[in-house]
């Protein structure tokens, strides 16, 4: 598994490079096109929470923005790969939002290479030091396997108190960007994190008053901020964002025994799953409840982000589900 992943950062890197010649060569006439057809704040992120963060952040002034999300149309984190297109993007932002993790690997050659004066890169990652914990920790389903290298888990943005301390960021560079709308997009930021801050109450109380303390996942782990945030203790198939697809023997009748002991109201799935796994643990376990759905927000497209789909909005839904699957009903 190593060798495929460190062929699969190989094949990306070539492939960045070429984007970066095409760049350089290929398209130097278009990019200095774009560069002098505007002189709106230039903005891109790479996944959906940033983007709708800035949006909340801009708020009238998103309308004088140019604000590119990368990984638009349902594209995953974990096996994107930047076109030309994004790289010109990239080049002439004033500000690039990315979140830092493993599957962030290509923006540094991206940076490197593309260079502009006076663009500001932040890595959110960067912004929540000491709330970060360590992709290889495994739930209690699991045991720890041996890694040459450790790295965090980056599903930052599943956990409303690091959405509110990377508004906080994000507010910043944006003030330093454009001074004339500096108070604007401090107030701007301030009221956002009100909101994302008390529904990260509501669920505090949820959760401290929640006849059960445990959830599980039938599916893949991108969680593990949320349920650190609220101390629960979780259940999964999988460990994080894991490529396995198949779960064992072993592990289905763990977590139909862990179902059973723990007398879970509800089975968890990510988004777009087909539910197969869930159904085969509920079978296992001899048990009739709801397999019920949380969104990572990790396929997210532009269309529903223009639908008004939103971070606040799809993490009001999650906490509706949590409620039901920590057995407090809806």
């Amino acid at each position: 598994m190593r060798k495929q992943w460190l062929s699969r950062k190989k094949i990306q890197a070539v492939f960045l490079m070429l984007c970066l010649g095409c760049l350089v060569f290929g398209c130097g006439q278009q990019t200095q096109g774009v560069e002098e057809s505007s002189d709106r704040l230039r903005i891109v992120c790479t996944i959906f929470p940033e983007y709708d963060w800035v949006k909340q952040i801009l708020g009238e002034q998103a309308e004088e923005a140019e604000l590119t999300l990368l990984m638009k149309n349902g594209a995953d984190l974990h096996s994107y790969q930047p076109t030309v297109a994004d790289i010109v993007h990239i080049a002439n932002c004033d500000l690039f939002l990315y979140i830092g993790g493993e599957s962030d690997q290509w923006v540094a050659d991206a940076l490197t290479h593309a260079e502009k004066p006076g663009r500001t890169a932040l890595c959110l990652m960067d912004t929540l030091e000491g709330r970060l914990h360590l992709e290889d920790e495994i739930g209690d389903t699991h045991e720890a396997h041996d890694h040459h290298e450790e790295s965090y888990d980056e599903h930052i943005w599943l956990s409303l108190q690091n959405a509110a301390l990377c508004c906080k960021s994000i507010s910043q560079r944006l003030e330093d960007l454009d001074g004339t709308h500096r108070e604007s997009y401090r107030r701007n930021a301030e009221a956002y994190c009100e909101k994302l801050l008390a529904l990260d109450e509501k669920l505090q109380a949820l959760t401290a008053d929640s006849p059960v303390q445990a959830l599980l996942f039938a599916d893949r782990f991108p969680f593990r901020y949320l349920i650190e945030d609220y101390n629960l203790t979780y259940f999964a198939a999988f460990p994080g964002c894991s490529a396995e697809t198949e779960a064992s023997f072993h592990t289905i009748v763990e977590l139909a025994e862990a179902l059973q002991g723990e007398n879970l109201p509800a089975v968890l799935v990510l988004e777009g799953g087909d539910g197969a796994l869930a159904r085969t643990i509920l079978e296992t376990a001899d048990m009739d409840c709801p397999v019920l759905q949380l969104d990572s927000m990790q396929t997210i497209t532009r269309q529903e982000a223009s639908k008004g789909v939103g971070y606040l909005s799809i993490m009001e839904e999650n906490v509706s589900v949590l409620q039901q699957a920590l057995g407090k009903g809806i």
